[in-house]
């Protein structure tokens, strides 16, 4: 087989990628359980993350009502319709570190009236030295909590929104839950969001207690930050709603700033203030003779090495071990484990220099292996569900490990949306407890022998349906696979792959549908295990209908 062949995955329902059969030859085996449950999916788990940073909202969400890009109310029309076709969940804003200084009254009222305010990033060293000002510098508050929040009921996604616990009150808090929640013609707060154009409640339920407090957050200890976590969240007007407050957890690994929050939020019996605890982990190559700063230890976008793809993947992979050392600690206080884990920042960072505009501060392109990157994380919330609630990529559009890419009139699906929408499948499905076993993918870390695992994946129930959701990490190796589906027997297979004719492909603003799934039905034909070869360098769903 030529490598085109499987690199470009035509899906050809042929024994030279899928065999109804038992196989002696296979290297793999995926072992699927449905009679052993961990939970619920979550659909929370494909949550997304706006900031104000670069073309992250001006230029990505925004383009304004007078724009000659088509839009509903200011707000791009293809972002619209793209994201209400992978079900969006929820979306967090208005950062990360630009809630720490945001003040929610700015976005309110009359655009025209709206005070224009030093963005939080103005000064960050990446921003490109020849980028023009304008809003994505000088924010002109165009885009507050009213736009957000129609934004919001346009995708049908619930909002997360971020309170500033560093610059602002706890009764500036209480009053934007008043603004957001109370309802109509109730408050002098509930008045003026009438006044604003809405004049039924937005019932937002998701609050964020703060930003990365460890941090820019306000640099607090933990036991600092568990005193201003009961202060905001103490007697918060509800207004019928089951507020789901989330405080800001650790910095990746930090197990200490868990046990030191938890061990004095127990003190007082928290824990029932407290919905959910934010993780953030971001991967990046900091083993290539990097540092571990997130300033310094990022390699190239698209121009890397076989050994910076494997290192990448290999820090995606840390999060399996970050949700269960976090869950433990939190058990040791939470003993019912009332408080579950929100990854509420997660993806992939590198150096700049491949964003699509000089304005898009943080921006760069999504290749194919930031695809192979989403799909192992969200089979890692996946394989535990019972652990994770929410999670929200890092960000959304024109930043980070984004779904879009967008400049004026030209919008971009990067291959990471390609996965969010196979992978939607498994949105409220049980995941079911999946065995793989597969030969490791080697490489060089620091001139020292490494490996990852080759094939990882997770698998769900819906009915009738079973969603099987595979990466294969390797580069150059396709891997037969034999696969066996324990307590159903299998009638029909849908596939549909994701990969690429080389590791460097990506969509850009010049060629938007370089890499784009491929699908192809397959009826089995017996009770047994079936055999299926994984792409190199791929992201593979299988959708089994059962009986």
């Amino acid at each position: 087989m030529k490598r085109r062949d499987f690199l470009g995955v035509s899906m050809i329902a042929s024994a030279a990628m899928f065999t109804n059969r038992f196989s002696q030859s296979a290297e793999a085996r995926i072992e699927v359980l449905t009679g052993e449950p961990i939970g619920r999916i979550a659909p929370e788990i494909y949550g997304h993350f706006v900031e104000h940073l670069g073309g992250v909202v001006y230029d990505g969400i925004w383009v304004g009502e007078n724009s000659k890009i088509p839009n509903a109310g200011g707000i791009r029309r293809d972002l619209i319709d793209a994201l209400r076709k992978i079900k969006p969940s929820v979306v967090r804003w208005p950062g990360g570190c630009f809630a720490d200084s945001y003040n929610w009254r700015d976005g309110i009222g009359a655009r025209g009236e709206r005070p224009r305010r030093p963005n939080f990033w103005v000064d960050a060293p990446e921003w490109p030295k020849n980028a023009p000002d304008g809003p994505w510098k000088y924010d002109t508050n165009q885009f507050g909590t009213n736009e957000f929040l129609r934004f919001c009921q346009l995708i049908d996604a619930q909002p997360y929104l971020a309170a500033n616990l560093r610059s602002l009150t706890a009764k500036d808090f209480y009053e934007w839950v008043d603004y957001c929640n109370s309802p109509a013609g109730s408050t002098t707060l509930a008045e003026m969001r009438a006044a604003n154009g809405q004049r039924e409640p937005y019932k937002v339920r998701y609050w964020g207690v703060g930003n990365e407090s460890w941090g820019c957050g306000g640099n607090f200890t933990p036991e600092e930050y568990a005193a201003e976590y009961r202060r905001f969240s103490e007697w918060v007007p509800r207004y019928g709603l089951n507020l789901e407050f989330i405080g800001s957890g650790p910095n990746g690994g930090d197990l200490a700033w868990s046990r030191r929050f938890f061990a004095r939020l127990a003190e007082r019996g928290g824990f029932g203030r407290m919905a959910g605890w934010a993780l953030h982990h971001y991967s990046w190559n900091v083993s290539q003779g990097r540092t571990s700063d997130w300033r310094q230890g990022k390699g190239d976008a698209v121009n890397y090495p076989v050994e910076e793809w494997y290192e990448l993947l290999y820090q995606a992979g840390i999060m399996e071990s970050l949700i269960t050392d976090h869950w433990a600690v939190m058990g040791e206080f939470d003993r019912q484990h009332r408080v579950k884990l929100v990854v509420d920042e997660w993806g992939a960072w590198y150096k700049p220099g491949t964003e699509s505009h000089n304005t898009h501060l943080l921006g760069q392109q999504s290749t194919i292996r930031d695809a192979v990157l989403a799909g192992l994380t969200l089979d890692i919330f996946h394989r535990h569900a019972d652990k994770v609630s929410m999670a929200n990529v890092a960000q959304l559009i024109n930043c980070l490990h984004s779904l879009f890419i967008a400049h004026e009139d030209k919008f971009v699906l990067t291959p990471s949306y390609h996965v969010f929408d196979m992978y939607a499948a498994h949105q409220g499905g049980q995941s079911v407890r999946t065995v793989f076993s597969a030969p490791r993918s080697s490489y060089n870390r620091n001139g020292v022998r490494a490996s990852i695992p080759g094939l990882n994946g997770s698998a769900s129930l819906q009915g009738n349906q079973l969603i099987l959701t595979v990466t294969n990490h390797d580069v150059a190796q396709t891997r037969e696979t034999e696969i066996a589906v324990r307590g159903a027997t299998i009638n029909e297979i849908s596939i549909t792959s994701l990969t690429a004719t080389n590791i460097h492909e990506h969509n850009s603003l010049d060629n938007p549908r370089a890499i784009e799934p491929k699908t192809s039905r397959i009826e089995a034909r017996s009770g047994g295990p079936f055999v299926y070869r994984f792409p190199p360098a791929s992201v593979t769903r299988l959708q089994m209908t059962m009986t």
